[in-house]
């Protein structure tokens, strides 16, 4: 089956633009979700579209994903090619844009280190700026004690919560792929901005896209974008589409 026409619609306007930015999240939509974090991959059409895309003439890609950005380049294997950024969009190369409140960071991890010793299946992912409680391999029960535990002691922290796809995330920093796309947007000189994104925190940069940027969602959900489509299979395909329009 093929793309829906208005995805291939806009991918072709958004490619004849003179210069443009093709950003995309990682978990969900660059690679499958899996259920270690770890184990993680691109999809290797979309790797390699990717790839292409970076290396076309007036055409800038990046990786904008909730991982710490070391775990992002390691798992990506795209650190020498494309703009990475992690943390929810307030990580990048050059570091954090706001200060970091360790102490919290420490008080956040113990607890929800606490929280997932008492549910099994229940892991917590240590983060330079925030930490998550997935709970995608724990049974149902012991997946929502543990989330409603996590909720309840997150209610007496300085922090930014956010819930995803089988996980709790809380961020001692402000954390915004909005943000991302316009500091991103601003050092190529983009005139058009591509986004796929899955999960919630996507939603941020799809609310922050202009006219004559595309938004890609991927999967179901309510969402600010524009456009849909089903997997991360269908992510590469977009990515192969426009990296031939643009050679």
């Amino acid at each position: 089956m093929g793309l829906p026409d208005d995805v291939t619609a806009a991918l072709t306007r958004a490619a004849q633009a003179p210069r443009i930015l093709v950003a995309c999240d990682f978990d969900g939509t660059l690679a499958p979700i899996v259920n270690h974090p770890a184990d993680a991959r691109p999809l290797p059409a979309a790797a390699d579209a990717l790839r292409r895309l970076a290396a076309a003439p007036d055409t800038a890609a990046a990786l904008i994903s909730g991982r710490a950005l070391a775990d992002l380049g390691t798992l990506s294997g795209l650190s020498e090619v494309v703009h990475l950024v992690g943390s929810h969009g307030a990580e990048f190369e050059s570091g954090f844009g706001h200060d970091i409140d360790t102490a919290l960071l420490q008080t956040i991890t113990d607890t929800l280190n606490a929280i997932a010793a008492q549910h099994p299946g229940v892991t917590v992912e240590p983060k330079p700026a925030s930490v998550a409680l997935h709970v995608r391999n724990a049974a149902p029960a012991d997946a929502e004690a543990a989330l409603a535990a996590a909720h309840a002691a997150g209610e007496s922290w300085t922090a930014q919560q956010t819930a995803g796809k089988a996980v709790l995330e809380f961020a001692v920093i402000i954390t915004d792929k909005g943000e991302a796309i316009d500091i991103l947007r601003q050092r190529e000189a983009a005139d058009v901005v591509v986004f796929f994104g899955d999960d919630v925190t996507d939603e941020k940069a799809f609310r922050r896209l202009r006219d004559g940027d595309v938004g890609i969602k991927v999967g179901p959900g309510d969402t600010a974008a524009g456009h849909r489509i089903d997997s991360p299979e269908d992510v590469a395909a977009c990515l192969e589409f426009l990296a031939a329009a643009r050679r």
